[in-house]
């Protein structure tokens, strides 16, 4: 019986792992792209081999040192702002007392995270244009209209503010899940010893949950190159590319738009090589310092 249960489970992973050998494997082939001077004519098995040459040229450039600077900036943004907007959320939910008042609340702060990010910038491109309801307002106030969507200075602000707000919700489950697991008993000692409300949050709530926080700060480690594509690539233009252009945007426009193929490929196995040992970093930093692994 057992084992014809290990046989059914093998059989439905088979369209995943075809879908994983499709998509995700063969693909990586194309990463000799980065080590040629690639000819679409001629090929991968033609095309003139150059060694680490399109690194150096990748890394004298000054647009791929501002790429590389933005993308760190708005990933570190949103990790620090994905990490504790969540949580702050999750600590003032949770002393709310009303369950009605709390379901209409989480239901509310969810939705934004099942919307895409096309959707998303469409509504926020009219809500915040220089015709949008926002100007409008600060019009009436006698106050000069904001150039959101053209101004280099205040786009990083709003990549990683519209990035949280799309998303605290819907990471404050984890938090939300953790709190559950607290002893209640803790709460009544902390009571009879005269706590209120905010000193059982400091000294019985926080502690109670620290190793969840320190896990997901470990893990996010991860995604400090990954300052969201679909996101940014809606909603910037070319006169917020000198802070708003990341690794993600420039391999798009260099590898797909310029059919500069080497050096998309070359930017994108770095960030590639980058994310991987700070994903395996942060995942020997979670094992080491909260116990947490995968297998």
């Amino acid at each position: 019986m057992e084992k014809n249960l290990r046989t059914h489970y093998w059989i439905m992973l088979i369209p995943a792992l075809i879908w994983l050998v499709m998509f995700q494997i063969a693909p990586m082939f194309g990463i000799v792209m980065a080590f040629q001077d690639f000819n679409p004519g001629a090929g991968f098995l033609h095309s003139e081999f150059v060694g680490l040459e399109n690194f150096r040229y990748m890394l004298e450039l000054s647009d791929v040192r501002s790429v590389l600077w933005n993308t760190l900036v708005i990933a570190f943004g949103k990790i620090v702002g994905n990490l504790f907007v969540p949580l702050v959320f999750a600590l003032l939910l949770n002393e709310l007392r009303k369950k009605y008042l709390v379901k209409f609340i989480q239901t509310s702060v969810y939705l934004p995270h099942f919307l895409s990010w096309v959707i998303l910038s469409g509504i926020m491109l009219q809500i915040f244009g220089i015709n949008g309801p926002v100007n409008h307002v600060l019009a009436f106030l006698g106050l000069e209209p904001v150039q959101l969507f053209q101004r280099a200075d205040l786009f990083r602000g709003f990549i990683i503010g519209s990035d949280v707000w799309k998303n605290f919700g819907f990471n404050s489950i984890i938090y939300l899940a953790a709190l559950t697991g607290i002893d209640h008993t803790l709460y009544e000692a902390a009571e009879m010893d005269g706590a209120g409300r905010w000193r059982k949050m400091w000294h019985v709530t926080l502690p109670g949950i620290r190793t969840t926080i320190a896990l997901l700060a470990i893990l996010s480690l991860g995604g400090i190159l990954d300052a969201g594509f679909d996101q940014v690539y809606n909603m910037y233009n070319p006169l917020v590319y000198s802070t708003g252009d990341i690794i993600d945007t420039y391999v798009y426009r260099s590898g797909l738009q310029e059919l500069d193929f080497s050096m998309g490929t070359a930017v994108g196995l770095l960030k590639s090589v980058v994310s991987f040992i700070l994903i395996t970093t942060g995942y020997w930093l979670a094992k080491k310092l909260v116990g947490y692994r995968i297998f």
